[in-house]
Formats: structure tokens, C-alpha cells, sequence
């Protein structure tokens, strides 16, 4: 029998990733009660170094900014819940009830900020590459610090040429990499390839492994008939599943790939539900989630009653 909270709290934040955390910080120093529910597989949380966010010059990991901002959390007096909801619904204007393993939280109002799961290709080896930093999510994070070495895309059709496309920008060294025999491109887009002198690998992958040490090293893609083909850095563009059935559940609205349509203030299309971060239909990056946690904690702080 779950355990109801006898208090209905301010809002609920589902997710403990930058936007979740970064709200949970707001609303902490607006004096509001909150609770925190984390599943403790934040996207973030893989990120090795990034020199991207503003105001730390020398790169700071994932792990390292969670961290911090977890600490930052506990000094306003708020906490994080492990676990996750797997249900959630809107009993009145402002009362939402979401069941959390063996408790059940009412929240005046709900702050979704659950993220994306990467697509991996299937491939032995890659967790291991991944763990080394050698294959990365987001160029627009780190794209600069690979600036003309040899750059491999895995991702098939339109979205890989996408990423090809940006990455353009860093470096003339590109290979597009197929590695299922679904994958394949329309003539158009062959072409544009071949007028840009992007390599194209086609064929079943068999595994991944590196050589060298520290920034010599580089990722080896084996292939199913033998070949092997070296990069100094892999990308994965084969898309995401965005973390948003909660809300859709409810009947929030939603883009075609399933990210939450919301307003100026970060709410969604259920009054009192708000969502920020990658779940959202927008930048998928570091700084737009705070950016946007900072935009909907303050619509929420001035949504509620006067303390």
C-alpha cells in the first residue's frame, strides 16, 4: 500500500539533471516546499568534459556539475528522492498526484524534467570507447576541441547528413558510417556527400576498441568483414528517445519526435505542468536547461499562494 504524504507540497520535479536541480534550487531559495524524484540516469552525467558551459574556463565533467549543484541543493535545504514515476495525474486545478514507488506526492504543480535516452548503435566495445570520451552526443558541445582531426558519424540517411553538415564547420576529415542494411541514402543526399569529399562506410559493425594513450589516442571501428577504420573521434546521430510519457499521458501536447510543446514560461499545454531541459521541444544543451528550469521555477514561485 503506497505511503500518501499527508502535506501537498508546492511542486513535484521529476528528473535531477541540470533543469531539475536548477529548479529545485530556485524554488528551495523562494522558500517553497519541494520534492525531487530521481531515476539516476541523467544524460548529463556521461558527459566527460565540457568546455561549453560558461564560467569554467578549463572544461568541467558532467559528473563534476551534478555534483555541485547537488551540493548547492542540500545548502538551501532540499533533497533528492531516488526512484520514479511511473504514474502521474491532475486531480484539481492545483493538485497533481504522482505514485513514486511505495509513496504517492501531491503537488500544487509539476515541473517535468526527465531528459532524452540516447539511441547506441550495437556495437561490443562501445561503453567501454564511450567511458574513454572518444564518442560523443553533441558537437555543438564539444565540436571545437576536435577541430581537423578524422571525425566518424554513426547514423543513416537525412539525420547523419545533418550532423555531417554541422560538423563541416570543425573539421574536412568526415566519414558517414551505415552499420545496418536498412541504412541508406536517397541520390540527392549521395551526392551531396561525394561533392564534399565525406567518406561512407557501409556494412555490419562489429566492434569498437581504442589505441594510444591521452590525446593520441584514437577509436578503431571494426567491421563484419575484417576492415577496420581508425578515427580520432566518434559521434552518434541516430536520435533519442525523449523522456515525456508522463505528460503525454496526461494529454500534453507534443511535437512529432515527442518533446513537450510549452509556453514563454515553460508550461505545458496542462495548466500547473511544467517542463524544461532536453524533455522539452527545444536546444538540447547544458545551459538552455538552466536557462529554462530558472524561466518555469519563477512561474511556478509566482503561480502559487503568497507564502
Amino acid at each position: 500500500m503506497p505511503t500518501v504524504r499527508s502535506q501537498k507540497i508546492d511542486c513535484l520535479i521529476i528528473g535531477a539533471g541540470p533543469a531539475g536541480l536548477t529548479a529545485g534550487i530556485y524554488l528551495r531559495r523562494f522558500h517553497r516546499s519541494v520534492a525531487i524524484v530521481d531515476a539516476g540516469n541523467s544524460r548529463a552525467a556521461y558527459i566527460p568534459l565540457s568546455h561549453n558551459y560558461p564560467g569554467f574556463p578549463d572544461g568541467i565533467s558532467g559528473a563534476d556539475l551534478l555534483t555541485r549543484m547537488r551540493r548547492q541543493l542540500t545548502q538551501f535545504g532540499g533533497k533528492i528522492t531516488t526512484g520514479t514515476v511511473h504514474q502521474l495525474c491532475k486531480l484539481a486545478e492545483d493538485e497533481f498526484v504522482a505514485e513514486a514507488g511505495d509513496q504517492t506526492i501531491t503537488a500544487r504543480c509539476v515541473l517535468l524534467a526527465t531528459g532524452v535516452v540516447d539511441i547506441e548503435p550495437t556495437l561490443d566495445g562501445f561503453h567501454e570507447v564511450r567511458a574513454s570520451g572518444l564518442i560523443r552526443f553533441c558537437p555543438i558541445c564539444d565540436g571545437f576541441e576536435f577541430t581537423n582531426q578524422r571525425i566518424g558519424v554513426i547514423g543513416a540517411g537525412q539525420h547523419g547528413v545533418q550532423e555531417i553538415r554541422f560538423i563541416r564547420n570543425y573539421s574536412k576529415d568526415l566519414t558517414l558510417i551505415g552499420l545496418t542494411p536498412d541504412d541508406h541514402l536517397d541520390r540527392a543526399l549521395g551526392t551531396w556527400l561525394q561533392y564534399k569529399q565525406v567518406k561512407l562506410i557501409q556494412g555490419e559493425g562489429r566492434r569498437l576498441y581504442t589505441s594510444g594513450r591521452d590525446e593520441a589516442q584514437s577509436v578503431h571501428l571494426e567491421m563484419a568483414d575484417g576492415s577496420v577504420h581508425k578515427f580520432d573521434m566518434l559521434y552518434c546521430a541516430l536520435g533519442s528517445h525523449v523522456q515525456s510519457q508522463l505528460a503525454a499521458d496526461m494529454g500534453a501536447s507534443c511535437d512529432p519526435d515527442h518533446g513537450l510543446k510549452v509556453d514563454d514560461h515553460l508550461e505545458t499545454s496542462i495548466r500547473g505542468l511544467f517542463a524544461a531541459g532536453d524533455v522539452v521541444s527545444s536546444l538540447d544543451q547544458l545551459t538552455v536547461a538552466a536557462g529554462q528550469a530558472a524561466i518555469a521555477s519563477t512561474a511556478i514561485h509566482n503561480r502559487l499562494p503568497p507564502l
